[in-house]
């Protein structure tokens, strides 16, 4: 199973979000910077995280974004399957509808293996994500702009 590019760089953001000090507020835009992601992909996935109660999203001088306990200690399982959604794994109602739909058991089944991956997640932490080597290589990135001693985006 393969997660959507969505789903990837919100994770990605709240692994950042996890090794940040609590006075080090990152903004959407260098958050985008240090994982590499358009800005525009991470502002839809900081929403999607705000409205989860994973991060904490404060505007204007002095906000930025923060890691909510909840996220802190939310299961990765739990996280995919809220950012994927509960679409099927294959388009069995696409624009272009399957013709073995009605009797097909191939779909039951590949909803039974996506449930076991998600299952397979459950278990893990967001805070268990940034141990050791992930968390300390986290902290090192910078945006690109900080990289040469040039402000940031």
């Amino acid at each position: 199973m393969r997660l959507t590019a969505f789903t990837d760089i919100a994770l990605r953001i709240v692994m950042r979000l996890a090794v940040a000090r609590p006075d080090d507020l990152l903004t959407t835009r260098a958050a985008a910077g240090m994982l590499a992601v358009p800005y525009t992909h991470a502002a839809k996935a900081v929403a999607r995280l705000s409205e989860l109660g994973v991060v904490e999203a404060r505007r204007g001088r002095g906000g930025g974004l923060q890691l909510t306990a909840a996220g802190r200690a939310a299961s990765v399982g739990a996280l995919v399957r809220e950012l994927e959604g509960a679409g099927d794994v294959v388009g069995c109602e696409d624009d272009v509808p399957c013709p073995l739909r009605a009797a097909c058991r191939l779909r039951g089944a590949l909803r039974q293996a996506q449930e076991a991956f998600f299952a397979s997640l459950d278990g893990v932490t967001v805070a268990s994500l940034v141990d050791a080597p992930t968390g300390p290589v986290l902290l090192s990135l910078t945006p690109p702009g900080d990289r040469a001693g040039t402000p940031g985006i």
